[in-house]
Formats: C-alpha cells, structure tokens, sequence
C-alpha cells in the first residue's frame, strides 16, 4: 500500500513574524518574494502534519510505504527531514516554483504520483503557511481523478478505502471512502513525532531521487501560469497602548469598565 505526502518548503512563520513586527522585513526589488537571508526555511507545518498521519497508518500496517515529494530547488533539507521521520522513499521534482502557479504545481505533482505507480492515499497539508491558498491539492485530486477530501485531523484503513474524520466548525464529520484518495491533514491531527537524533544521522546520508518535469511528459500550456502574483507587501503595524489608572485594584477595574462602555465595547448598566 503506497500513501503518497507532498511537502512544500516555507519561510519560518514565527521568524517572518517577529521580523514584520521589529519593521525589519525585507521585500526585493522584483517586489515579491523576501529577502531576509537569515529567516530559517523548514517544512511546511500542515505538510508535516500529513506525513505524520502517513507514518501512523505505516505504524499500523508494516505494508505501508510513504514516500514524500517536494518541488523546488531547495527541498533537499525538507526531505531529509522526512528521511529522518520515518518515510521510505524522498523525491525531488526539479522545478522552480517561482515560475510555476498553484494548478501548475497540481499538474506536475499530479504527474509524477500517476507515473512512478500511483498510490492509494495522497496526503497534503490542508494549506502553505506562506500563501494559505489550500489550492494544490484540489488540482492534484482532479488531475489524478480522484474524489479529495480536506481538513482531516485522523485517517485510518477502512475496508479497501479510507475512514476520514474531517474538523468543521460544526464538529467531527466522517467520510467514508471506497476508492484511492487525495485527502488534506489539519493541525487537529495533533502534533508531528520528533526524529531521533540516530534517524537524523542516518538521513543526513539520504539523497533525494531526483525527477525532471520534462519527463512528466506535461506541455509548455499545462504549466503556464493562470495566476501571477504581481507584488507584496508588508503592513504598517501600529500599536496602542492605554495604562489605566487608580489608586486601588477595585479603582482600576471600574475605571476599565466606564472606558469599556465608553468605547461600547460592553453594554452599559450598573457596576
């Protein structure tokens, strides 16, 4: 049983984060991507998400081979990261993303999975960290015509199809599928297992199988951009502070209040 995970390498979030608020993001002079040469890259956090559920159901059942894929030219430290999880197979497709829009993605990523065998599951984090589109996976589902089901907190066997209890505002939702699926992992899945330092060590020697997506045989049409990003921007953040005042605790909390009610931030009445 093959379940497919496909990874995308991001910025740090936290590092993006504290840079955005410190003023100190940088954005280059092609006016899209960052330039901050010291934020961390790491694996997309639903991505690895995914490839968790993927090694439970290998924990499970020891016919189950994972096997990861990642796009771009540096996915090498994501895969190995992979590697040192537990996967069995790390792929590499040596494409630019920068060049390439999320149905391109979909397409070539789509590509690879039906011809290097197929696979029964394809798992993919429900969005990136860094666009949060979620669009990819839907274009993998429809390019391997398969049904997708998303944001899954648990994915288990169930007959010779899937049991996928998906994490809506109204509650639990099970899924039940008779057939190979694309399905998308949310963070209600619980937190990813941290490689042993003896698994580390072992992938650090792992080298990625490498694909061209000339040999997907895709057109030049198939992976023309649809959608361009034309530019970016970081938001000016301006923060607001207020110190209430009072010579007692109860003073404070009164004062807080008719500021509250003042604001019509709460609804007046008596204290």
């Amino acid at each position: 049983m093959r379940v497919v995970v496909c990874a995308r390498e991001v910025l740090d979030p936290d590092a993006v984060s504290n840079y955005v608020l410190e003023g100190k993001l940088e954005i280059g002079e092609d006016g899209r991507s960052v330039v901050n040469a010291s934020i961390p890259r790491l694996m997309n956090a639903y991505d690895e998400q995914a490839l968790e559920a993927a090694l439970r159901l290998k924990d499970n059942d020891e016919s189950v081979t994972v096997d990861v894929v990642s796009l771009g030219s540096d996915s090498a430290d994501i895969l190995k990261h992979a590697a040192a999880m537990g996967a069995d197979g790390i792929f590499h497709l040596a494409a630019d993303p920068a060049g390439l829009d999320c149905s391109a993605i979909g397409r070539l990523l789509g590509a690879w999975v039906g011809s290097s065998g197929g696979a029964q599951l394809v798992l993919c984090g429900r969005q990136a960290s860094d666009d949060d589109q979620g669009v990819v996976p839907a274009v993998l589902a429809e390019a391997l015509s398969l049904p997708l089901v998303t944001i899954a907190r648990d994915v288990a066997v169930a007959g010779d199809g899937w049991r996928v209890i998906r994490a809506t505002p109204d509650g639990d939702e099970t899924v039940q599928v008779d057939c190979s699926a694309v399905v998308t992992i949310s963070n209600e899945l619980g937190d990813p297992r941290y490689p042993t330092m003896s698994n580390k060590m072992k992938a650090r020697r792992r080298t990625a199988e490498t694909v061209e997506p000339s040999s997907l045989g895709l057109s030049a049409d198939e992976l023309a951009p649809r959608v361009v990003m034309t530019s970016t921007s970081v938001p000016e953040l301006h923060g607001q502070c207020e110190f209430i005042e009072g010579g007692s605790v109860d003073e404070q909390a009164a004062a807080l209040v008719a500021r509250l009610r003042q604001d019509e931030a709460i609804a007046g009445g008596s204290a």
